[in-house]
């Protein structure tokens, strides 16, 4: 007997949020120390995002610090052909989302506060069992 995904699983989630924004091909949900827990990639080294996303987060928060302009919600980097969004997750966790060059980013700041307040659910219901 196969068992079926809970419906708010890490990856529903990831799933929904590249279904819902045009452009993004991969999404990484590591631990803010930079240890993974969750992707949906092709390409990329899991791993190595998620401890990039951890020294993104931490000198964002340190420019976001310095310039005195209020907490940091998420990094973004423009490329040649694409785009690298590392969104926190809480205070525990990062969501790193890749982009091809037509990422629409107006859709993703549309769509991810939700995608996140349901990762930090899931994330804390499992922390809590």
């Amino acid at each position: 007997m196969t068992e079926t995904p809970p419906p708010d699983s890490l990856t529903d989630i990831l799933t929904s949020l590249r279904d819902r924004v045009m452009g993004i091909s991969e999404s990484v949900l590591s631990t803010v120390d930079g240890l993974l827990v969750h992707a949906d990639v092709d390409t990329v080294h899991p791993e190595s995002v998620a401890a990039l996303a951890a020294a993104t987060l931490g000198v964002g928060r340190r420019m976001a610090d310095t310039a005195g302009v209020g907490a940091l919600r998420e990094v973004v980097a423009r490329c040649g052909s694409g785009h690298v969004i590392v969104v926190a997750v809480g205070d525990r966790a990062l969501l790193t989302v890749k982009g091809d060059a037509g990422l629409d980013l107006a859709a993703f700041q549309r769509e991810s506060p939700a995608a996140v307040e349901r990762l930090s659910r899931v994330l804390a219901a499992d922390v809590a069992h």
